[in-house]
């Protein structure tokens, strides 16, 4: 039984919407009333994991709030953790690993390029 349309769609919101919350793939599935088997195999068609995407999508948010300069007060480590990533020496090991640059430096230019 094929999935109905629009339902990695409804997902992709849904966690756009809850980045702060529970985002496992349990918490995903059942809010979308599939097994969690189902929707690891609506993101491998897409040619990405469930974990992958979430983790994508909280540093993208992140490094968006790195650059806001109403943000420029907070520390790096406080804007990842107010997105649900809490440990710092994890979120900037993967932001380098994701982004080629440190969260430090990517605010540094958005500052200089301000």
């Amino acid at each position: 039984m094929s999935p109905p349309p629009g339902t990695l769609e409804r997902i992709l919101a849904f966690i756009d919407e809850r980045l702060a919350g529970d985002l496992s793939p349990g918490a995903i599935a059942a809010a979308h009333h599939i097994s969690v088997r189902h929707l690891h195999a609506l993101f491998r068609a897409s040619g990405v994991t469930v974990s992958d995407h979430v983790r994508r999508r909280w540093l993208e948010v992140i490094r968006q709030d790195l650059v806001d300069p109403a943000l420029a007060h907070l520390p790096a480590y406080v804007l990842a953790a107010r997105r649900g990533l809490a440990e710092a020496s994890h979120f900037s090991k993967v932001f380098r690993a994701e982004f080629g640059l440190s969260p430090r430096t990517v605010r540094e230019q958005a500052r200089g390029g301000a």
